[in-house]
């Protein structure tokens, strides 16, 4: 793939069904003036991610949903890593949430893990980043991607209401409110997802939206 893409004022899939992620997206992704259509809107599965790293992940999903859809695919697989728990949840933080997204279970696991770990969760290595991975696929198997990551800490209790997943647990470097915290904007200034898209749009010769 080269320049645009066919993608400025087309359609694009965004293989999630995840109704937070469709909405971020939409914002970041709104210097191309795409028509940005959740996976769930056109009936795609969810394919089974069986990679080893965020990068395999966002592929194996891109391409699935480019291939059944007929349209460019967008993915990204990301998580939280965690220095404490030597990487975890990483590749696995959507699952710690179980079948029902249940993100209040997956932050207390998180929390009980670190605190199991080091005898309290004061004492542990409480280090983190937010990673994010994208692919752009075409239905033709032509790929373009692009990473981003944002450092910061885990703390305990969650704070604030914003965001998803694990949002209310985790605050950027140099910042002292956590991602749920903050407004959508505030946030797409930040975050690893904010900073995978701007490196998309730089490929496809778009800027970034303003903060």
């Amino acid at each position: 793939m080269s320049g645009p893409d066919g993608l400025r004022g087309g359609r694009l899939v965004l293989a999630s069904h995840n109704p937070g992620k469709l909405r971020e997206f939409r914002d970041l992704l709104a210097p191309l003036g795409v028509s940005l259509i959740g996976a769930d809107a056109l009936g795609l599965p969810e394919p089974e991610e069986s990679g080893s790293s965020f990068a395999e992940n966002a592929r194996i999903k891109a391409l699935a949903a480019a291939r059944a859809s007929g349209l460019p695919a967008l993915a990204d697989d990301s998580g939280l890593v965690v220095a404490g728990l030597e990487g975890a949840p990483g590749i696995h933080s959507a699952r710690w949430a179980g079948p029902d997204r249940d993100f209040a279970a997956a932050m207390r696991r998180l929390h009980d893990e670190l605190a199991a770990r080091s005898g309290g969760f004061a004492r542990a290595d409480r280090r983190a980043a937010f990673v994010c991975a994208l692919c752009l696929a075409r239905p033709d198997g032509a790929l373009r991607e692009f990473e981003g990551r944002v450092e910061g800490e885990i703390v305990w209790p969650p704070r604030g209401t914003g965001g998803f997943g694990y949002d209310p647990v985790f605050v950027p470097e140099g910042e002292s409110r956590s991602f749920a915290e903050m407004t959508a904007a505030e946030k797409a200034a930040l975050s690893h997802r904010a900073r995978a898209v701007a490196a998309l749009l730089a490929a496809m010769g778009a800027d970034p939206p303003a903060s």
